[in-house]
């Protein structure tokens, strides 16, 4: 199931919140709008942790995580630290990093057995990610773009990766990551997939302006709707062939 949702007037909801199968952090300072799509959909089953990260809202692009771990940058407070702490599920390991890419949600890529990550990344860096979320690390670039993190999205699922992405890079990444990758776009166009969406392997939320089609293939990549990734196209043609007729 993908809802949509909107954070202050802006479709970008992955730059204001981060998603994983153990957590959900979301930014202080939204509506009860926002924080209610979020709840009605989670809180059952994971927590939902309203927090800032290093006193900014953008909680989506500085932080990185899957369900084993929880890596922010070294501005985060200590105030921040614990609060996240006390409401983060014992399992999962938080760590601050001294990383100069700050920016860890644009740069670090992942699920909860591999992660992208900027080819520029520290080796320092690159052991904590290993260490701390348990993955497997490769240096990878999106369409020939070093913000892995900003530029796909991807679960243990299925992944979403930005529309220029050559066929050869989709096969390469593909099995890297060991699931299915589809090029596509979110809200109406938008080739920046990890500030648009947000997903783990049985919800996803898309921003406000992402379009019927573009939430149809993010069903059927991370088969959300029991559909496999082959039903992409037939579900693709027949949005077109309505909206012609």
């Amino acid at each position: 199931m993908a809802v949509r949702a909107q954070y202050e007037h802006s479709s970008d909801i992955g730059v204001f919140a981060k998603l994983t199968n153990a957590y959900c952090l979301v930014s202080i300072g939204g509506s009860e709008n926002f924080y209610s799509v979020f709840e009605s959909e989670l809180s059952e089953v994971i927590p939902v942790i309203h927090t800032s990260i290093a006193g900014c809202r953008i909680i989506g692009r500085l932080t990185a995580g899957n369900r084993n771990g929880l890596l922010c940058p070294s501005g985060t407070t200590d105030q921040e630290l614990q609060h996240v702490r006390n409401c983060l599920p014992d399992s999962v390991e938080i760590r601050r990093i001294d990383e100069r890419l700050s920016a860890l949600g644009n740069v670090v890529a992942c699920n909860d057995y591999v992660a992208l990550v900027h080819p520029d990344l520290d080796r320092e860096t690159e052991e904590v990610i290993a260490d701390t979320l348990k993955v497997e690390v490769f240096r990878q670039t999106v369409a020939d773009n070093a913000l892995v993190g900003s530029y796909c999205a991807f679960t243990n699922q299925g992944g979403l990766v930005h529309p220029q992405t050559k066929v050869e890079s989709l096969d390469e990444l593909s099995s890297l990551i060991q699931v299915p990758l589809v090029a596509g776009t979110v809200n109406r166009g938008s080739d920046v997939i990890g500030a648009g969406l947000l997903v783990n392997d049985w919800c996803a939320f898309a921003g406000l302006d992402t379009t019927s089609t573009e939430i149809s293939v993010v069903e059927n990549i991370f088969k959300l709707g029991g559909h496999q990734p082959s039903a992409i196209a037939t579900s693709m043609h027949q949005s077109l062939v309505d909206s012609m007729t």
